[in-house]
């Protein structure tokens, strides 16, 4: 199961530790509805995260259900590198300027009017429009298609080797997966849940620290990221 499970890690440590959805589960948590609209939005969240991971893994099991690493996820992995590095390049050169006060997204603005309904919608278009969660989603759950599948290959007579891993093991990596890259809206909840002052004031610290350091989480996630697919990549086509 480690096949699965290690190439995929940095994957979803990158999705965890997205600026946007955690902002987003931060103010939900500090508006008038935050409880409701706080489990909708990590409901959401969990469920769009798994539909996209589960649906690139059983499309990549399906085309290339070889025993070996196919060459597909190297291919794709070198166009999701690629497209790391462009977007940490773009947010570089759109980095806040000092003095420069940049405008809040539209739909944060908007956040002490949603329901528990448009809550969870919002975690869906976080993870399905917006390229830094949905790449790393999607590279990390290749990665678990792209590993070995098998159960053992004979060497002789009363003796095999197990080579790969199973469907039931990628279910397993799957899971994994999507429960890491879900701690970003799960431990702010968890928190919230505990409802003491001192939650309520780790919160806040949590809040003004992202709002401080977004710009250099969205540079430095996908530029360490990219340079990890693109070695895999050229690892895997070498």
């Amino acid at each position: 199961m480690g096949e699965a499970i290690g190439p995929m890690l940095a994957s979803a440590v990158a999705v965890a530790l997205s600026p946007l959805p955690l902002i987003a589960v931060l103010l939900i948590l500090a508006s008038p509805h935050g409880r409701a609209n706080g489990i909708a939005f990590t409901a959401g969240w969990l469920l769009g995260l798994a539909a996209v991971v589960a649906s690139v893994v059983a499309a990549g099991t399906a085309l290339d259900p070889a025993r070996t690493t196919p060459t597909w996820s190297s291919w794709l992995k070198l166009g999701l590198g690629t497209a790391l590095l462009l977007l940490a390049a773009r947010q570089w050169r759109e980095r806040p300027r000092p003095g420069r006060v940049t405008a809040p997204p539209a739909w944060l603005l908007s956040i002490d009017r949603l329901t528990a309904a448009r809550s969870a919608g919002l975690a869906v278009v976080l993870i399905v429009a917006h390229p830094k969660t949905l790449i790393p989603a999607v590279g990390g759950a290749a990665s678990i298609a792209a590993a070995p599948t098998g159960t053992g290959v004979g060497v002789g007579v009363g003796i095999t080797t197990g080579i790969g891993i199973g469907i039931g093991g990628k279910a397993v990596a799957a899971t994994l997966m999507v429960l890491l890259g879900s701690l970003g809206t799960l431990l702010p909840l968890v928190v919230h849940l505990v409802g003491n002052d001192h939650a309520r004031h780790t919160l806040g610290e949590w809040r003004a620290w992202t709002a401080t350091h977004n710009a250099a989480i969205m540079t430095a996630v996908p530029l360490l990221l990219g340079a990890e697919y693109l070695g895999a990549a050229v690892s895997g086509l070498a």
